[in-house]
Parts: C-alpha cells; sequence; structure tokens
C-alpha cells in the first residue's frame, strides 16, 4: 500500500510539475558539457579520447545504479532520494567549473569533469527512477498516460536545451558562466522537489529484493518487452541516429543556407527531438481513453521505422527533415504508453525496480548504439544500416504483438487496483 508523507494525498499537478522542471532542469545541466566540453578539450590539454569518455560516463554510471536507485527507493520511499538525486545534478556543473581550474586539488582538469560526469549519471538514475515511481503510485490508469507524457516530456526537452543554452552562453559570456547557469538551474530544481514532492512509500514487509529483479522482469513476459522495445527506441534513435546524423549530413550534402553539416544536422535533430516531445504529450493523453494503453506501440513502432525508411532510401534536405521529423513522432508515440503501461502491471511494492530496469534497458541501448553506428556505415553505408534499423524494428513489432496485445488483465494487477 502506498501512503502520503504528512499522510496527505498531494495535488497531482504539483507534483508533477516539480518532477518535469526537475527532469527538464537536470537535462539543462547534462546538455550544456555537449557543446563546450569538445571545444574546451584542446584548451585543457583533454586528448578527444578522454573527452568521449568525458561525455559517456554519466550514462555507464547511470545504467550501473538504475536498478540499485530503484531498490532504495521502494525500501525507504522516494522524497530523500529523489531530493538527493537533484542535489547532486545541481551540484555537477559547479564540478565543471572548479574542473577549469582545479588549483590545489590533487586531480587535474579530465580526472574533475570525468568525476562531475560520473557523478551526475548518479543523480540522474535517483530522479528519473524516482519521477517514475511518483507518477505511478500518484496516478490511477485512468489519468497516468497524461502525467508520464508530461513527465517525458520534459526529459526530452531538457537535454537540447542545455545543447542550446551552453552554446549560447559560453559564446556571449564563457565557458565558467555557461556552468554556473546550469548548476543554479539544477539547484533551484532541488529546492522546488523539497517544498512539493510527497514520500511515497511501499510496504518494506513485502518488497523483493534486488537479487529478485531478473525473475520478477522474467516472470511476465510484457514486462521484459517493454524492456527490449525501450532498448530497440533507444539503441536506434539515441545511439544510431544521434551518431550519425552528421556523418549522414556531410556525405549527401545536405545543407540549410549557409550552415555546414554539422550546422544542418543540429537543425535536423531539433525537428526530432520537437516532434518527440508534442508527440508525448499528446499520445500519453490518449493512452488513457484506451482499454490497453500498449495497444499504440505498433503504430508508434511503424511510424519509427518509416523515418528510418525514409533517410535509407532519400537523400535530399526535405526527405530528411521528413524523416527525423517521423523517428521523432514515432519515439513520443511509443515511450510513454510503453512507460505507463509498465506502472499499470507493476507490483505496487516494487514500482521503483522495475522503473529502474526499464531505464537499464534504454540506457544500455544508448551505450551500445554509437558503439555500433560508425562502424556500421563505414562497412555497409547509411542505406543498408538505416534498413536494418527498420529490419530491427519489425522484430520489435513481432514482440509487442505476441505479447502486450490483447492484454485484459492490465487494471487489474495495476498498483492502483491493487491499493482499493
Amino acid at each position: 500500500m502506498s501512503r502520503w508523507f504528512g499522510g496527505e494525498d498531494p495535488s497531482v499537478k504539483y507534483v508533477v510539475g516539480s518532477l518535469v522542471a526537475g527532469v527538464f532542469l537536470g537535462g539543462v545541466g547534462g546538455g550544456v558539457a555537449f557543446p563546450t566540453l569538445p571545444t574546451l578539450g584542446p584548451l585543457l590539454g583533454i586528448s578527444p579520447l578522454f573527452v568521449g569518455a568525458i561525455l559517456s560516463v554519466n550514462r555507464f554510471t547511470r545504467l550501473l545504479m538504475n536498478t540499485p536507485a530503484g531498490q532504495i527507493l521502494d525500501t525507504i520511499g522516494t522524497r530523500r532520494p529523489m531530493i538527493a538525486g537533484f542535489v547532486v545534478q545541481g551540484l555537477v556543473p559547479f564540478g565543471y567549473v572548479l574542473g577549469l581550474d582545479p588549483g590545489p586539488i590533487p586531480l587535474d582538469s579530465a580526472t574533475v569533469f570525468l568525476l562531475s560526469r560520473a557523478c551526475w549519471g548518479i543523480g540522474s538514475a535517483f530522479v528519473f527512477v524516482g519521477a517514475f515511481s511518483t507518477i505511478t503510485h500518484i496516478t490511477t490508469p485512468e489519468n497516468r498516460g497524461r502525467w508520464v507524457g508530461y513527465m517525458r516530456g520534459g526529459q526530452s526537452l531538457g537535454f537540447p536545451a542545455g545543447l542550446v543554452v551552453g552554446g549560447l552562453v559560453t559564446d556571449a559570456f564563457g565557458y565558467s558562466e555557461a556552468f554556473l547557469v546550469a548548476g543554479f538551474a539544477g539547484l533551484l530544481a532541488a529546492v522546488v522537489a523539497a517544498l512539493v514532492l510527497p514520500d511515497v512509500n511501499a510496504d518494506v514487509g513485502t518488497t523483493s529484493s534486488l537479487r529478485d529483479l531478473p525473475a520478477l522482469v522474467g516472470a511476465d513476459a510484457r514486462i521484459f518487452t517493454v524492456g527490449a522495445i525501450n532498448f530497440v527506441v533507444r539503441f536506434l534513435f539515441a545511439g544510431i541516429l544521434l551518431s550519425t546524423v552528421v556523418l549522414y549530413a556531410e556525405e549527401y550534402g545536405i545543407a540549410v543556407g549557409s550552415l555546414s553539416g554539422v550546422g544542418a544536422s543540429g537543425l535536423v535533430m531539433a525537428v526530432s527531438v520537437l516532434g518527440s516531445s508534442l508527440t508525448t504529450l499528446l499520445v500519453g493523453r490518449y493512452s488513457d481513453t484506451l482499454t490497453n494503453r500498449a495497444a499504440l506501440t505498433i503504430p508508434g513502432l511503424a511510424v519509427f521505422a518509416s523515418g528510418f525508411a525514409v533517410l535509407a532510401l532519400v537523400q535530399t534536405l526535405e526527405s530528411t527533415l521528413v524523416g527525423v521529423a517521423l523517428i521523432g513522432i514515432g519515439v513520443g508515440g511509443t515511450s510513454p504508453p510503453l512507460l505507463a503501461y509498465l506502472g499499470d502491471i507493476s507490483p505496487a511494492d516494487d514500482v521503483g525496480k522495475l522503473g529502474g530496469a526499464y531505464n537499464v534497458f534504454g540506457d544500455l541501448g544508448s551505450t551500445l548504439g554509437p558503439l555500433v553506428a560508425l562502424p556500421a556505415a563505414n562497412a555497409f553505408g547509411f542505406t543498408v544500416e538505416y534498413l536494418a534499423c527498420v529490419a530491427l524494428i519489425a522484430v520489435a513489432c513481432v514482440l509487442a504483438a505476441r505479447t502486450l496485445y490483447g492484454d485484459a488483465s492490465m487494471v487489474e494487477m495495476s498498483p492502483a487496483a491493487a491499493d482499493d
């Protein structure tokens, strides 16, 4: 049974609003590093290889921390771990400032940046898994999709906003100022979270242990399928597409005005992110009207696949914009219903751990994608690689059709139904 901090049921919109602000501002802090560190590396004597390690280490630490974070959230409640996660995310950009001039600290700049990014991954694990757990507990199957959609929309917009903030503030004022803006924004999110977040606790006496998680996931094919589809979506979107879009634009001469391939690719990805964010908000709300919100999975995946097909078969500016927009719409049409559906079918006392497992699948896809993307493009070309992406999405569709469709039991298994 869930219980509220202070014994009162808080207004859902204020709680979710604080979560949206938190994940958005946390994403800003994460995104600020990307346009700044690659140019800052040569100035600080950091090799390109180590810059790449700095940019990716947060994803690795989050991958390791997702399921332990879920265990902690299920055991001691969501409020304190989430506030701690927000604080860590807010402090990380100040670590970047310290990395510019370590001074008396016996660490070089590269190490300070690496440790700071690693801490960001740990903090974001508690924030993202905690956000899912909190929303699942304070909503019902009748409104969960809408609020999950808002939360995912905040996540998807935060990172590109960080890219813009990092680039503009650095150009106008400098590196330190850009990092300070991100840091104060993150700490503001922590303050808002401390004022608004309830404490949602599971019954500690009945929660499963972390070592039981593989059996818990394996016992229900639907839970594994949700995770596997999240892996495919993140592998292809955050892994393959983000890693190859710049080279794709340069290979086929995709240009926007006087922008280079790099500049054009940034605009192209903005179209994709915008499509994903808008669709996330709409689809989450619409899924609340369906008996089985997982029914949206295959249409979302079909749109997702069509975007890769367009990129593979037609290489013009117009087709590229259409292709990435379709990919973004497919991501936005698939992820919120899946995450809300996971909340519907998760045992109430294991919501945090299963949310962590969901993020593990996604982070694993995001981590493996770049390792495959460039070698495959060099070996086979973009046409073959993107058509292979279509084939992988088709496999995910088959998996969804076999396990998620025709499921009439999700309401009975939802945490809300269990609490009733």
